[in-house]
């Protein structure tokens, strides 16, 4: 009989098997030991811990093919505007800083038209082609991250009269720059794919 140390050599993988089974639950029995409010209750001391909000959401559950090849194209379209929306809240910030900034109103114009060719010249050719619902769907996303509607911000940064101008003419191609984002409402869907878009979900 062949012998490893002092067991024999059919003994080995029994002991093996042992050694790795304590050294495991050796290991898991080490818990850091953790600083917990507490209170006293008839006695008894109880630890207090805040559980984070738990948000539950889920898309509304397609019935029929046609219900689910619009969702399907929802969520391809909320997913393709969605960055271009994010980043017109973070462009209105670091515009309006400038603005606010600039030593009179010809400066501030200046800044203007800068920050309006440099923004046609990276992501012009991209929004030119996007479909109609596309586009429809991120004039309500910009007014989710901005908190003001399209037509509000061009009003803000451009004034009344090319306000006017550019709703008149987003009215030719069907969009309305004075619509609001509606969350709890006809936008819930949109609302919903966004939050998973965040949790990357999808």
């Amino acid at each position: 009989m062949l012998f490893v140390g002092n067991l024999p050599m059919k003994k080995w993988p029994i002991f093996l098997f042992i050694f790795f089974c304590s050294s495991y639950f050796g290991i898991a029995q080490q818990v850091k030991p953790m600083v917990v409010r507490a209170t006293v209750v008839i006695g008894d001391t109880i630890p207090v811990v805040s559980l984070h909000e738990v948000e539950i959401f889920s898309l509304l559950t397609p019935t029929t093919r046609r219900e689910q090849r619009q969702l399907t194209k929802l969520i391809r379209d909320v997913k393709k505007v969605y960055p271009y929306a994010r980043l017109a809240g973070m462009q209105l910030q670091k515009y309006n800083k400038l603005i606010l900034e600039a030593r009179n109103e010809r400066e501030a114009r200046r800044i203007l038209k800068e920050a309006e060719k440099e923004l046609n010249a990276r992501y012009g050719d991209d929004l030119k082609n996007m479909t109609f619902s596309q586009g429809r769907i991120l004039i309500k996303l910009i007014d989710r991250e901005t908190g003001e509607c399209s037509y509000n911000l061009v009003e803000e940064l451009r004034g009344n009269f090319t306000a006017f101008f550019y709703q008149a003419f987003a009215r030719l191609w069907g969009y309305n720059l004075k619509v609001k984002y509606d969350p709890e409402g006809e936008d819930k869907q949109i609302e919903t794919i966004v939050k998973m878009i965040e949790r990357g979900q999808i």
